[in-house]
């Protein structure tokens, strides 16, 4: 008999090794400085792959949130503007009618785009405003210690809802793909969980229409992402994850709400 240390180990494949990850040239090399089990940095990755991809980082203007992703201007090589809280929409707005030329996205979490910043967003999809807005519910305020946000889960426990989210007092999740589809100003509105390999790659899919949406001037493009928050949840990882497929998207479900573009040569082809 053979034991395992007599038999010899194949020789390494090393030759025309390519590496087919890479950081996106868009993004910066700075370290993020997201939680782990975040998918921020995940989403971020995506953002700059998007970029890459449709060539846009140079006339890119990036308006960044207060929360989470308050440093996201640390991480992209275009321009960007740090927006108050609530405001990156108003923003956005201001800086696209100043220069039509200029591809202009907003990054928000759900406090910033669906609490203190819901008028903003509920107006710039009415004026049908041609911008692209990454929107990542991960329902609680991450940065500010936990507390309830619009999108928390009825019965969800936060520092605010120490006992559950009760409908009685706090009333009940908002859906931000259903609030906005309603309106004609959406050209695109898609949801997402970030939760498999399969999902991302639908996660790319809507958010290159949501590109599109903007490059077209159709109107108003919104990807939302239904992300984890391990700390502010008090979940592993890989839990939060199971909760995310489990439980949330129960109250989320994803999937295209409105697409008023006309079909892509990929998508006719069936690519993805």
């Amino acid at each position: 008999m053979v034991s395992i240390t007599d038999q010899k180990p194949e020789p390494a494949q090393q030759d025309n090794f390519e590496c087919v990850h890479h950081r996106p040239d868009s993004m910066t090399d700075k370290q993020l400085h997201y939680c782990p089990g975040c998918t921020h940095g995940l989403i971020h990755q995506l953002v700059g792959q998007m970029l890459d991809e449709f060539n846009l980082v140079k006339q890119t203007v990036a308006i960044c949130p207060v929360g989470c992703a308050v440093f996201a201007y640390e991480y992209f090589e275009c321009d960007s503007i740090e927006a108050s809280h609530g405001r990156a929409l108003a923003v956005a707005t201001a800086v696209k009618r100043s220069d039509p030329s200029r591809f202009v996205f907003t990054y928000q979490g759900d406090g910033d785009l669906a609490a203190i910043g819901m008028a903003e967003t509920i107006h710039a999809a009415a004026r049908g405003e041609s911008l692209t807005v990454f929107f990542v519910n991960n329902g609680t305020y991450g940065m500010t210690g936990g507390q309830m946000a619009p999108t928390s889960l009825i019965g969800q426990h936060t520092t605010t809802t120490p006992s559950g989210r009760d409908p009685a007092i706090a009333g009940r999740p908002i859906g931000v793909c259903e609030l906005l589809s309603s309106l004609g100003g959406v050209a695109y509105l898609a949801r997402v969980p970030m939760t498999s390999p399969k999902n991302v790659n639908t996660a790319k899919r809507y958010m290159r229409n949501a590109i599109r949406a903007q490059i077209e001037r159709r109107g108003l493009g919104l990807v939302e992402f239904l992300s984890t928050c391990p700390v502010q949840w008090h979940m592993a990882p890989v839990a939060a994850m199971k909760y995310v497929d489990e439980k949330v998207i129960g109250v989320f479900p994803p999937g295209e709400f409105v697409n008023r573009l006309e079909p892509s040569e990929s998508s006719k082809e069936g690519g993805n």
